[in-house]
């Protein structure tokens, strides 16, 4: 059955609409209100509930996620395991769940991308880029609240060749700024993390390969600061410790008003809010073919035009192109679509940015074709 939504519908949250997480979620979902956009939109909602597992970074989102899809569709239901990447994508494979939520799309070598098409019944599976979060680089300098910096300095204080707050290098990017002779004290991510993965992508993409770490494990200079483990210790450590930087999901420093730094790629300080992300993700280049919609993270993070944040992490809802029973297949593009058009205030208040139109353009393209 096609339904249309109105607004009265808007203030009600189905009671069955759960999101069950094996570790529990990092924050509460905003309470209270509406989302507007559901107000006109048109779902065929479908019969089934919904069952996906994977990536924790977009676990926050998948909440708000469930809230509206709850409000769409009213007596369905979104089940969301937070389980990391690899769970999410194995458990996709095997045909456990719906959709997987994974940091990075399907790899080909791995043999993920056969063994998706298997689980679709022969049909390819897809990527499809539903949730961007913005990684922000805080610190702890009082009475510097508002300055810039650059990758190459991020790359050297993590490298422990830029070790004062007053370097050269920091006053260049802030002329006219009083910056301390104060030690930089450099936190990092000790568990594996996506955060940590994309992270060091930006250094090596920005710097022009001079920043040599990559993936889940972050790799700081010999002795070079102190590992914490997860974003709210990271963030923390930071708040209580003078002179300390870290990288961070943009949720935790608003939440404890921590500095978060302008980043300059050469075209002047960037603020990291909501239209600067979305410069970013509008000048994504999408490397996958048809409605495969893998993006080229070099088109994110080597963006320096002026008014582009480029420090972004984004994940993937894995679909099936073909292969579900009807009613699971109308269930699944009644969540993406909510998904889409989700409530952009929440979803900043969890530490996300909505699609920007014609990026969300892409991605609802990709979803309406899901047969």
């Amino acid at each position: 059955m096609k339904i249309k939504r109105h607004s009265a519908a808007l203030g009600f949250l189905a009671a069955g609409t759960l999101v069950l997480s094996a570790c529990g979620t990092d924050q509460n979902v905003p309470q209270g209100g509406g989302n507007p956009a559901l107000a006109n939109l048109d779902v065929e909602c479908g019969t089934k509930p919904v069952s996906a597992e994977g990536s924790s970074a977009q676990k926050n989102a998948m909440d708000v996620f469930a809230r509206d899809y709850g409000m769409a569709c009213q007596g369905q239901q979104l089940n969301y395991t937070k389980s990391g990447s690899g769970k999410g994508v194995a458990a996709f494979t095997a045909g456990q769940i719906d959709f997987g939520g994974s940091d990075s799309p399907l790899d080909e070598a791995d043999g993920e991308v056969a063994k998706a098409a298997e689980r679709c019944q022969g049909n390819q599976a897809w990527n499809i880029p539903m949730v961007f979060g913005p990684i922000a680089i805080s610190y702890n300098v009082e009475g510097a609240d508002d300055l810039a910096l650059n990758a190459d300095v991020i790359a050297k204080m993590y490298q422990g060749q830029i070790t004062k707050w007053n370097d050269p290098a920091v006053a260049a990017l802030n002329p006219g700024k009083q910056l301390p002779d104060l030690d930089v004290v450099p936190f990092f991510r000790s568990d594996e993390s996506g955060t940590s993965d994309n992270f060091q992508k930006y250094l090596s993409t920005a710097t022009g390969g001079a920043w040599k770490g990559e993936g889940k494990q972050f790799q700081a200079g010999p002795g070079i600061g102190q590992g914490r483990e997860g974003s709210d210790q990271v963030a923390q450590s930071v708040k209580a410790t003078p002179g300390a930087i870290t990288y961070v999901e943009w949720s935790f420093p608003k939440n404890l008003g921590l500095s978060i730094a302008k980043i300059d790629s050469g075209a002047g300080p960037v603020d990291l809010n909501t239209a600067n992300v979305g410069k970013a993700i509008d000048g994504a280049q999408i490397e996958g073919e048809g409605n495969d919609l893998r993006v080229n993270l070099d088109s994110i993070y080597g963006n320096d035009q002026p008014g582009v944040y480029p420090i972004v992490l984004n994940t993937y809802e894995i679909v099936c192109s073909k292969g579900y029973d009807p009613e699971t297949a109308k269930a699944v593009k009644a969540v993406l679509t909510v998904a889409a058009n989700a409530d952009a205030a929440q979803l900043e208040k969890a530490g996300y940015v909505p699609l920007p139109e014609a990026f969300k353009q892409k991605v609802l393209g990709a979803v309406n074709a899901i047969a």
